[in-house]
């Protein structure tokens, strides 16, 4: 694992339940601005319940891909966490 990718890990592990960040957002905090679409394919491949990459969504305010159920399973969860959508 890369150490962006851990970085990008740890930035997303500490997203509160109830608040989302975007892809940049995430990139920024884990030290590349321009890397929002690394930060999606890491999310992509993430399995660690421990990074909920759910949290995670696009700068235009669509949710994007989830890879535990789709978009539509990553609404649900948004929005049992309070997220307004």
């Amino acid at each position: 694992m890369s150490k962006f990718t851990d970085k990008v890990k740890l930035v997303v592990s500490k997203i509160p339940a109830g608040k989302t960040m975007t892809y940049k957002e995430v990139a920024s905090q884990a030290g590349n601005p321009k890397a929002a679409r690394a930060v999606a394919n890491i999310m992509s491949k993430n399995y660690d319940s421990a990074v909920p990459c759910h949290r995670v969504i696009r700068t235009d305010g669509s949710l994007g891909g989830y890879n535990r159920g789709g978009e539509s399973a990553k609404r649900k969860i948004l929005l049992s966490e309070g997220v307004k959508l």
